[in-house]
C-alpha cells in the first residue's frame, strides 16, 4: 500500500472530490439488435446478462469498457476487453482522457449492492439509468486511478488463475475417477477379477423415508435433521434446513437412518444425484438410503461409483421429469473389486475430491479467501477522505 499511499501524498493531499457519475462520464444507452441479425462469429453483443447473447458484424463500444445491464439480470456489472455491442437493455460507460474506465468499473463493483437494491422487482427486473448517473464516487487524479486499477488487476488476475487451476484440476478428478472405476481393463493395477453385484445385493438395508403431515405445523418444529432431495448434490451431508420432531417420526414415514448412507435422489430436479449423510438423519420419500454391508463394499467407494453413474442412473428414469424408483437403485450394477482395491481408490478420489470440492482445504477454500481479499482491499482503495470545498 505504500506507494498508493505516495500517490496520494503527492497528487491528493487535501482529500478526494466526490462526484455524480454522471457529471463527469457519459452513461450511453446501447442500441437494439435482434436475434436474426446475430451469428456466431463478429463482436460480443451483451443485452439482458453478462454473457454473450450473439455476435454481431458491428461493434459500438471499444475494446475497455465498462457497462451495467439494467433488464434481465439488471445491476450487473461487465467490462469488455474487446470490441463489442452494447444492446438497449446495456448502459455502457464512454470517459474523456483523465479517467480510466477501468477504473470506473471497480468504482460500479464497491456499489454493486446499491444498484442490486434499486432494481424494479418486476415479470422483468429493471434498473433506472439515473440510479447509475447519480451514484457519487470518489475522483482522484489520474495517477492514483492508474495504480488502483494496477493493484486490482492484479488480483483478479490471480483469481482467474486459480479458477483455471480449479478446472484443470477437475478435469484431472474426472479422468482418474473414470479410469478408476472403470473395470473393464481387467490388468488395471493388478486387479484380475472383479464381481459384479446389483447395489441391493450389498446393502444391510435399503428404505425411503416419509414427509410429516404438513397440516401440523408442529412437526416441524423438532431437532431431529429431516433431508429432502433438493439437498442431495455430490456431496457430504452434516446438517439439513428442515428438522422434524420425535412425534413427526413417529407419526409417519420418516425414519432415523445412520450415519454414512448413500443417498441416492429419486424426483425432481437431483434425480440421479448422491450424497451421504455424515449424521443420522431422516429424509423425505423421494430419496433412496442403502446402508452398505461393510462385509462387502465400502460406503465410500459405493458413493463414488453412484456418482460416476450419474448420467446412466438418471437416463434410466421415467415421466417427464425423469423420475426413478427405489427398484432402479437396487437393480444397478455395481463392480465390485477386493476390499484392499475399494480403500486403494477411495484415498486417491478422496484426495482429488478434497482439492477439487472442498470449501475449507482445497482450491475453492483459496478461491474465496481471495475473494475476500480483493474485496476488503478493493473497498480499501477505493475509499478516500473527502475533499472539503473552500470558501
Amino acid at each position: 500500500m505504500s506507494k498508493i499511499e505516495e500517490l496520494i501524498q503527492q497528487y491528493c493531499p487535501d482529500g478526494v472530490e466526490y462526484v455524480k457519475l454522471g457529471d463527469v462520464v457519459q452513461v450511453c444507452r446501447g442500441t437494439r439488435v435482434v436475434k436474426s441479425q446475430l451469428s456466431d462469429t463478429g463482436y460480443p453483443v451483451y443485452q439482458n446478462c453478462l454473457a454473450p447473447m450473439g455476435y454481431f458484424t458491428e461493434s459500438n463500444c471499444s475494446g475497455g469498457t465498462t457497462f451495467v445491464i439494467c433488464a434481465g439480470a439488471a445491476g450487473n456489472i461487465g467490462y469488455s476487453d474487446v470490441d463489442c455491442w452494447a444492446a438497449d437493455d446495456c448502459e455502457y460507460i464512454k470517459c474523456d482522457s483523465h479517467i480510466l474506465n477501468k477504473y470506473i468499473y471497480y468504482c460500479l463493483m464497491t456499489n454493486q449492492h446499491h444498484l442490486l437494491s434499486q432494481v424494479r422487482k418486476a415479470s422483468i427486473p429493471r434498473l433506472s439509468p439515473s440510479v447509475i448517473k447519480n451514484l457519487e464516487i470518489p475522483l482522484p487524479p489520474l495517477p492514483v486511478q492508474e495504480e488502483i486499477v494496477r493493484i486490482l488487476d492484479t488480483f483478479t488476475e490471480l483469481q482467474a488463475e486459480l479458477q483455471a487451476e480449479l478446472q484443470a484440476r477437475q478435469l484431472q478428478y474426472q479422468y482418474y475417477r473414470d479410469k478408476l472405476l472403470n473395470f473393464n481393463d481387467l490388468n488395471r493395477g493388478g486387479q484380475s477379477e472383479v464381481e459384479w453385484k446389483k447395489l441391493g445385493e450389498i446393502c444391510l438395508k435399503i428404505c425411503s423415508g416419509g414427509t410429516p403431515s404438513r397440516g401440523n405445523g408442529d412437526y416441524f418444529t423438532g431437532s431431529i435433521p429431516w433431508l429432502r432431495t433438493q439437498e442431495v448434490d455430490f456431496k457430504e451431508i452434516y446438517d439439513t434446513e428442515i428438522k422434524i420432531t420425535e412425534e413427526a417420526v413417529k407419526n409417519s414415514s420418516a425414519k432415523v437412518i445412520p450415519e454414512n448412507c448413500v443417498i441416492v435422489a429419486m424426483y425432481g430436479a437431483t434425480a440421479g444425484k448422491a450424497g451421504i449423510n455424515k449424521i443420522p438423519l431422516t429424509t423425505n420419500q423421494a430419496c433412496c438410503n442403502l446402508q452398505i454391508d461393510p462385509q462387502k463394499a465400502l460406503y465410500k467407494y459405493v458413493y463414488y461409483w453412484v456418482c460416476n453413474e450419474y448420467e446412466a442412473i438418471k437416463a434410466l428414469g421415467q415421466g417427464s421429469q425423469n423420475n426413478i424408483n427405489a427398484q432402479i437403485v437396487k437393480d444397478y450394477q455395481i463392480p465390485i473389486p477386493s476390499l484392499e482395491e475399494q480403500e486403494r481408490i477411495v484415498a486417491i478420489l478422496d484426495k482429488f475430491d478434497t482439492l477439487v470440492n472442498d470449501l475449507c482445504k482445497g482450491i475453492p477454500a483459496e478461491i474465496e479467501a481471495r475473494r475476500q481479499q480483493y474485496e476488503y482491499y478493493r473497498d480499501k482503495l477505493l475509499t478516500f477522505e473527502r475533499k472539503t470545498s473552500s470558501n
